[in-house]
């Protein structure tokens, strides 16, 4: 079965754009993120969502999940959990390894769901 690709348009537009802060996401009190270098992706009407860089996270505390999604907009995400000495947050963050041609600028980066982490922008 094909997904479908859609496209932003004026009845659902999508913009990234560079976040100007500094953004830390911690969980169970571990720094698993601490970035200058995010972006914000902003899609229709949805709350904005951080999209934040690997180099600048700590990947020792993600571990790859089977689970995936999809979004005819963006393509397919995949999923990780969060490890800490506290326990394991299940699917709590994403990432669109290869998306839709309308948004390059998230490829890679890593998005963590805020009521599973503490996402603080300084």
């Amino acid at each position: 079965m094909e997904r479908p690709i859609l496209k932003p348009g004026p009845s659902h537009p999508i913009t990234v754009t560079p976040s100007p802060r500094r953004v830390t996401v911690t969980a169970n009190g571990r720094t698993i993120v601490d970035t200058t270098r995010a972006v914000t992706l902003q899609e229709a009407s949805y709350p904005a969502v951080l999209y934040l860089p690997r180099e600048d996270t700590d990947m020792t505390a993600l571990e790859p999940t089977e689970s995936h999604t999809y979004c005819p907009y963006k393509g397919q995400a995949s999923y990780f959990d969060i490890v800490t000495d506290e326990g394991r947050l299940s699917d709590a963050v994403w990432s669109y390894e290869a998306p839709h041609d309308a948004v390059p600028d998230i490829a890679g980066r890593l998005a963590f769901y805020p009521d599973k982490v503490q996402i603080t922008e300084h």
